[in-house]
């Protein structure tokens, strides 16, 4: 009977551990120590929901920015908010425009020694302030979070505007931007600490367990694919892939690169907030538009124009962080780096194509997966229904040749094709092949 008690108090035992260890708080950290922009905003909203999964019981952000954009901070701000277990912050160095509405969010403010917070007026990349509309929106945006947050109302928004004169505290004609002392001062900061040990020590959070967010491999790769060379890359390739199953169809392999290299160029693009809806549609509408050009409409005209100006703008709006055309706060070189990757990756895609396609199709790999067996006359074989070569005879294109039409040879009507080559009407072509009861035709000249 003794033997069965002491099993018991072990399983209690065992028990009590296992519930306590359970009960041990959740502490996750994450970073944000980069530029406020629509990566920035989407690792913040991975992040938190994260957070919601593993049901951590508080949130820490370690900080160092200078800002970036006001849009995507306010989507930052506004997946805080909603958050409904403590978010801390701690600015471990700068907390400046976007940076500082950030914290204003958070639950509380910790500050190491010799960071700053504050300075949000809104700027253009050359540093010069933006009109007043936007000043005044953030002036507002500050205003109201710090309120919500039980901070100075007057002090967030003098961070934004230079001509608010508070007394003891700023002057007209500068903008505050608080020291760790300062902030602690006059309510913008918790304490000074040196650590994110030391924050949840004055918190009294002890025994926790500590979780450090990082990006999964899938995002990692969005990241990855997100530089401007690997996005030129993959231009290359969905270019040259579509270019060259129009020149050998059947294959199969190129157009699926394509495809490939079309969902890694748009979704990260699109997934990181980058890419909005009309500027993906614009690029199959380009598209449509260079296949009518091709295959219905003869000549090269507005259509192809068209086709190509909507493929190209895409390409590049798509790498830029414009809102509905408005490049207010998009920097020159960027738009400058986007247009050369899209011009580079589309004809520098259409110029590999023209180098190596042809040695690729010679070589033992495209044997592999087309067909390049010949079946000549030489070895017994005849597709011809013709009672003499046709090969070399010169006639006229009968019909519009795209790539298929009828030609007119010896005052007898014969069908025939190009290898892609659009052929006008009464052009002069020559044979170069006979294919069954179609003739392989070429311009001559």
């Amino acid at each position: 009977m003794q033997r069965f008690k002491s099993i018991g108090l072990l399983i209690s035992l065992l028990l009590s551990i296992s519930a306590f260890s359970q009960n041990k708080p959740t502490v996750m950290v994450m970073e944000i120590k980069s530029e406020i922009d629509p990566r920035s905003n989407r690792y913040v909203e991975l992040a938190i929901e994260h957070a919601e999964e593993i049901e951590a019981d508080y949130v820490i952000i370690e900080m160092d920015t200078y800002g970036g954009v006001v849009t995507d901070a306010k989507d930052i701000v506004e997946n805080i908010m909603d958050f409904d277990k403590p978010i801390w912050v701690f600015i471990n160095k700068d907390a400046a425009s976007a940076g500082a509405l950030i914290s204003i969010a958070c639950d509380s403010i910790y500050m190491a020694p010799g960071a700053n917070i504050g300075a949000a007026t809104v700027v253009f990349q050359d540093g010069s302030a933006a009109p007043d509309k936007y000043q005044s929106y953030m002036r507002s945006t500050m205003r109201s979070i710090a309120e919500e947050n039980g901070r100075d109302p007057q002090i967030a928004e003098g961070m934004v505007d230079q001509t608010i004169e508070i007394d003891s505290v700023t002057k007209e004609g500068q903008v505050i931007t608080f020291s760790t002392s300062e902030a602690i001062k006059h309510g913008f900061c918790e304490a000074k600490v040196s650590s994110i040990e030391e924050i949840l020590e004055r918190n009294g959070v002890e025994d926790y367990e500590r979780v450090d967010y990082e990006l999964g491999t899938s995002e990692k790769i969005m990241a990855f694919v997100l530089n401007p060379f690997i996005s030129g890359v993959l231009i290359m390739v969905i270019v040259g892939g579509i270019w060259f199953e129009l020149q050998t169809p059947g294959v199969g392999f190129p157009i699926a690169a394509s495809l490939i290299a079309l969902v890694l160029y748009f979704v990260p693009y699109y997934m990181n907030g980058l890419a909005e809806n009309w500027e993906i549609i614009a690029f199959f509408v380009g598209l449509v538009l260079i296949a009518l050009e091709v295959f219905v409409i003869p000549g090269f005209g507005i259509a192809g124009i068209l086709g190509i100006a909507f493929t190209l703008g895409s390409l590049i709006l798509v790498m830029l962080n414009n809102d509905a055309f408005d490049f207010t706060f998009v920097a020159m070189d960027e738009i400058l780096i986007a247009t050369i990757v899209a011009t580079i990756g589309i004809f520098g895609g259409m110029a590999l194509l023209f180098l190596v396609g042809v040695k690729f199709t010679d070589s033992k790999l495209f044997a592999r997966v087309a067909l390049t067996d010949t079946m000549s006359r030489s070895d017994g074989y005849t597709s011809s229904f013709h009672e003499e070569s046709m090969i070399g005879k010169i006639g006229k294109a009968h019909t519009i040749l795209r790539p298929s039409g009828k030609v007119m040879i010896n005052d007898e009507l014969y069908d025939a094709y190009t290898r892609g080559d659009y052929i006008e009407k009464d052009s002069e072509i020559i044979v170069t092949s006979e294919e069954g009861t179609s003739l392989k035709v070429k311009l001559n000249s």
